[in-house]
């Protein structure tokens, strides 16, 4: 929480997706390609083949254009929006694998100078020396992916790190081994996709040939990726289960993200199967440029969903989404927010407002903008919305509208419940100002929940994964801090309902 939050009208997570998703992309196709590339001029030499070995050369331009010039832009570029946006985890990344990005980065030095040598030598050097370099392509890219595999999986599942602080107890943590199968399927895919283009251009003689030949490697990768994606969940823990699976699960739109992936994966075998093996001739850049969308589907809903599933932290049980330490909740109780986070203090006003406007920054910016992704203030009941609900005319209306606005922050309210709980239509109508009362009385019930909430984390035992699934608001971090800035927070919540019209700066906390 000591450091400053980046302010952005879209918000830091979505930012973070719109760069890393095109670059996980591309980078499993720098992979897959490698592979797929260095058997496919294999095979073409030890067979005599011609159109195969072109097939190899035309797609070694697509892997260079594609993977080291856009794929290494975007990945400087997830580092610099995960530095400004996550300080705190890219910190502990940082100080307990830093070995591992080096060794990552000799991989990836290995695999951007074989590349370049690997395109430019075609029919210069010998057959033999030319399929070496593709292979130590493709080397240096898997084992870039071996690395960065165990980092990105500790962040989700820790395991015995937690306990031991150990460098190989995170690194080859529970899903390790399933998310590395799961990846090795999906580089398979992201490498088909891109290579069915170049497939198309071979002469018509031979092309259902190679269509044909790229297709049985699609459907194999999409099969190790069914597989893996099966194993990656069977080993994650109830409480992360809880989150997207069950009949109510604790964030609806994971439900709805993990459908959409494994639908997206269903389309994208079956149309491969029908242009790439059954009908090759079916295979036109409107087809390609359709399966390859369905296996991008797929991709993006997984990483969406595995980055979710984290919730509410960034490293489980260890760092919080908004910078928050686990091993923090207490000091911070006791000495407030503010004091905790000096750079916010600097800024804050003597009036609650002020200090309530600064809170939310440091608590609740990372995720939360006040009208852009994730908006706070039309989170806030408006009085059509609690007319909505109190007349339910026609009946069944007010369902709806509880179902749309309401459920996610009242997963634990029915909505006759709430219908109870509220005042009738007639005296919203006859009072409509209640409804500043009604939301002011709300958010200090969440507010108070969310302390509760810390108390649990610091009885816990950070010493193996938090089971958040009874927590209040599993998916949120706790709320630290004093009790005046409780709520001043509070207070500053409340007011925000005052204006529901979106304001010129749409900024976290401004």
């Amino acid at each position: 929480m000591g450091y400053p939050i980046w302010d952005l009208a879209i918000g830091g997570s979505l930012l973070m997706a719109l760069v890393a998703i095109p670059h996980v992309i591309v980078s499993h196709f720098a992979i897959g390609g490698g592979l797929l590339i260095a058997v496919t001029e294999t095979l073409a030499v030890k067979r005599g083949d011609p159109e195969l070995r072109g097939l190899a050369k035309r797609s070694s331009l697509v892997l260079i254009l594609v993977s080291t010039v856009f794929g290494a832009i975007s990945g400087v570029g997830i580092w610099v929006v995960a530095g400004l946006v996550s300080p705190a985890a890219i910190s502990t990344l940082i100080h307990t694998y830093v070995w591992g990005w080096a060794i990552e980065w000799v991989f990836f030095v290995l695999e951007i100078v074989a590349s370049l040598v690997y395109y430019a030598t075609w029919d210069k050097i010998s057959k033999g020396a030319h399929l070496l370099v593709g292979w130590l392509y493709f080397l240096g890219a898997y084992l870039s992916l071996v690395v960065i595999n165990g980092i990105i999986t500790f962040m989700l599942t820790p395991g015995r790190w937690l306990e031991t602080g150990a460098f190989w107890d995170g690194f080859f943590n529970p899903t390790y081994w399933p998310s590395l199968v799961l990846r090795t399927g999906i580089c398979l895919m992201m490498a088909t996709a891109f290579m069915v283009f170049p497939a198309m251009r071979a002469a018509a003689v031979h092309r259902d040939r190679l269509v044909r030949y790229l297709g049985w490697w699609f459907a194999a990768g999409g099969l190790v990726s069914y597989a893996g994606y099966r194993w990656w969940e069977a080993v994650l823990p109830d409480s992360v289960h809880a989150l997207f699976q069950g009949a109510t699960p604790a964030l609806a739109t994971l439900a709805v993200t993990r459908h959409l992936a494994l639908w997206s994966l269903t389309a994208a075998l079956v149309v491969a199967v029908v242009i790439l093996l059954a009908r090759p001739r079916l295979a036109r850049p409107a087809t390609a440029a359709v399966l390859a969308l369905a296996a991008f589907a797929f991709f993006g809903g997984y990483e969406r969903l595995r980055e979710g599933v984290r919730k509410p932290f960034l490293i489980h049980s260890h760092t919080f989404s908004n910078g928050l330490r686990v091993a923090e909740i207490a000091a911070v109780n006791q000495q407030g927010v503010l004091a905790t986070a000096g750079w916010a203090a600097r800024a804050a006003a003597t009036d609650p407002a002020g200090i309530g406007r600064q809170v939310f920054r440091v608590q609740c910016a990372s995720c939360h903008t006040l009208d852009g992704y994730q908006s706070i203030r039309q989170a806030l009941p408006s009085l059509p919305d609690v007319l909505a609900v109190t007349a339910d005319d026609p009946p069944g209306s007010g369902a709806r509208t509880y179902r749309n606005r309401c459920a996610a922050c009242h997963s634990d309210v029915s909505f006759d419940d709430m219908k109870g709980m509220l005042p009738s239509a007639d005296e919203v109508r006859g009072g409509p100002d209640m409804i500043r009362d009604l939301n002011q009385g709300m958010i200090s019930g969440a507010l108070v929940k969310l302390r509760v909430a810390g108390e649990n984390y610091i009885a816990a035992d950070r010493t193996r994964m938090i089971d958040t699934s009874a927590f209040p608001s599993p998916y949120m971090p706790p709320f630290v801090g004093t009790e005046e800035e409780l709520a001043a927070l509070s207070d500053y919540l409340g007011s925000l309902a005052d204006d529901r019209e979106p304001r010129m700066s749409m900024r976290g906390g401004e």
